[in-house]
């Protein structure tokens, strides 16, 4: 593993970026606002990765950069690199089939176990690579995506668009370099928790508490949302209900979902402290209102910890170092995708991180911190 300095997403995405609420961080395309009409989305709903509804406005986001970058030539083929095949899978399956396209999906998700190189099919019949090491996306192995798309006759071209996940994948690889990401969302919770409850906070109180409920099994009633959990940690660690009775009310099927959570809390809402009740009232209008990201206040702590967490580390740190403690670029990626940029491809980045946790509030901004894309940090792979 290697060092390859300081570098930032930007560097071959520019601004053609979407986070969660899929509003381009390039104005020159457009506004999930002005797709609404033609896409048939309702106001006020964004649509999620693995809805249809998300694949429709990415490939008109697509469409749109192309008119940008390569207006002559229409988009035929979709090259996807990601980290997850079940979320990244679908999206990508429902992309093409919405637009048409041929298509290959790279997913990555690094691990000790022997080299795994495996061709598969997605359900629509498109070819999905999955691979145990991030070198697999270059010539640092025998078989690679690029070495892949080449034998196959998927040429990377003026009319190939390559989609980008951006957590886990172009930063923080999986199974790599993934924990800090999530260390720095943990933290977030943590203090976001502390500074609402001060001095009732219990520490390991609350750790019991988040590591119980973000288990797979109560994915069903948290609908593995960050900010459900969170707000469900600070209304445990209020006192106001106990951890284990929801859990047993939780497992005994009597409380089925986030809402009905936070619609007892309401009722009983008279019985927490002024102040918890005034962050109950933001996050319950938030909920009410379908906002997919309530709790800005955690949202906005996991973007300071993030950033906090990239490239504040000395040049000449060992690497073991850097990926145990800074969220750091993937070499493997950025090498691949800069070269198909050169190439002619389209390049385009997806996240699925909320907006709140991805942009400086415009306070922060004027400090100068830049959304994660553009945040430098270093770059760390294996060589060819």
């Amino acid at each position: 593993m290697k060092v390859f300095g300081k570098g930032n997403v930007a560097e071959f995405l520019g601004d053609f970026v979407v986070y969660r609420n899929l509003i381009p961080m390039d104005e020159r395309l457009p506004k999930l606002s002005e797709l609404r009409p033609k896409l048939e989305i309702p106001a006020h709903e964004i649509p999620r990765k693995h809805e249809i509804s998300y694949a429709r406005v990415i490939v008109e986001l697509l469409r749109a950069a192309q008119r940008l970058e390569n207006p002559t030539v229409e988009i035929k083929r979709l090259i996807f690199i990601g980290d997850t095949r079940m979320s990244d899978g679908g999206a990508f399956d429902n992309i093409c089939q919405v637009a048409g396209w041929e298509g290959i999906i790279f997913i990555g998700s690094e691990n000790a176990q022997p080299f795994e190189f495996e061709s598969v099919q997605t359900p629509s019949g498109r070819n999905m690579v999955l691979s145990n090491r991030w070198s697999a996306l270059n010539d640092s192995e025998e078989y690679n995506l690029r070495r892949y798309c080449a034998v196959r006759g998927f040429p990377i071209d003026e009319a190939t668009a390559v989609v980008v996940d951006l957590d886990k994948t172009a930063l923080g690889a999986r199974g790599r370099n993934s924990h800090v990401i999530d260390q720095a969302r943990v933290d977030a919770v943590r203090q976001t928790v502390s500074a609402a409850l001060g001095e009732a906070f219990d520490p390991d109180r609350f750790l019991h508490s988040y590591n119980q409920l973000n288990h797979p099994e109560f994915h069903p009633f948290t609908a593995d949302n960050q900010d459900y959990l969170a707000y469900i940690c600070l209304i445990l660690g209020s006192g106001l209900y106990d951890t284990e009775k929801i859990i047993r009310e939780v497992r005994g099927k009597r409380l089925l979902t986030f809402r009905q959570f936070i619609d007892q809390v309401e009722t009983h809402k008279s019985q927490l402290a002024p102040s918890l009740q005034a962050i109950h009232a933001l996050i319950y209008t938030n909920v009410q209102a379908g906002d997919p990201t309530p709790f800005k206040a955690f949202r906005y702590q996991e973007y300071q910890n993030t950033v906090q967490h990239m490239g504040f580390l000395p040049d000449s740190t060992p690497v073991d170092v850097l990926l145990r403690d800074e969220i750091v670029l993937t070499h493997e990626v950025r090498a691949l995708a800069l070269d198909w940029k050169n190439q002619g491809a389209l390049l385009f980045g997806l996240s699925d991180k909320p907006d709140e946790a991805s942009l400086p509030t415009a306070e922060l901004a004027e400090q100068g911190y830049q959304p994660l894309h553009r945040t430098i940090t270093h770059i760390v792979g294996m060589p060819k």
